[in-house]
C-alpha cells in the first residue's frame, strides 16, 4: 500500500510540476515522467518524457516549427549556446528516432538527468524546453 501511495504521489507531483512549468513557459513544455525526482533506482534507469505543445518526431523529418525530438543530458549542464547543435557522447544522448523513453546504464551514485527538446537538426529551442530530475542509483 505504501509503495502504491508513493507512486501515486510521485505521479501527482510530476503532473503538478508539468502543469506549472507549462503555465510559466507558455504552451511548449516537456517533463520527465519517469523516474521521479529524488527516486532511488537501479541501473539500467528507464527515462521517459512527455511533451505538451510540441510534436515529438524523428530527426529525419527535418526542421519543423513546434516539432523535434528529445535529448537526455546526464550529469551535464544545458548548452551555453542554444543556437548550436547538441553534441553526441556518453553524457548527451540523442533520441532522434522520435522515441520518448530510453534505458540508461548509470553507475551507482547521484545523477542529474536533464531532458532537452530540440529541432530535427539537434539545435535546442530558445528559450530551452527542458526538464530535470535528480536520482540516486543504488
Amino acid at each position: 500500500m505504501n509503495k502504491l501511495f508513493l507512486k501515486l504521489s510521485a505521479l501527482l507531483l510530476t503532473l503538478l510540476v508539468f502543469g506549472l512549468s507549462t503555465a510559466v513557459a507558455g504552451t511548449r513544455a516537456i517533463a520527465i515522467s519517469e523516474p521521479a525526482n529524488g527516486a532511488t533506482v537501479s541501473s539500467p534507469v528507464k527515462v521517459c518524457m512527455v511533451a505538451h505543445g510540441v510534436t515529438v518526431e524523428p530527426a529525419k523529418k527535418g526542421v519543423n516549427d513546434g516539432a523535434g525530438h528529445h535529448h537526455i543530458l546526464v550529469d551535464a549542464d544545458l548548452p551555453k549556446d542554444l543556437g548550436k547543435g547538441i553534441g553526441k557522447d556518453a553524457q548527451h544522448i540523442h533520441m532522434g528516432d522520435g522515441s520518448t523513453c530510453k534505458e540508461l546504464k548509470l553507475d551507482a551514485g547521484i545523477h542529474v538527468i536533464r531532458a532537452l527538446f530540440a529541432k530535427g537538426n539537434h539545435v535546442p529551442y530558445n528559450p530551452a524546453i527542458t526538464a530535470t530530475v535528480i536520482v540516486n542509483v543504488k
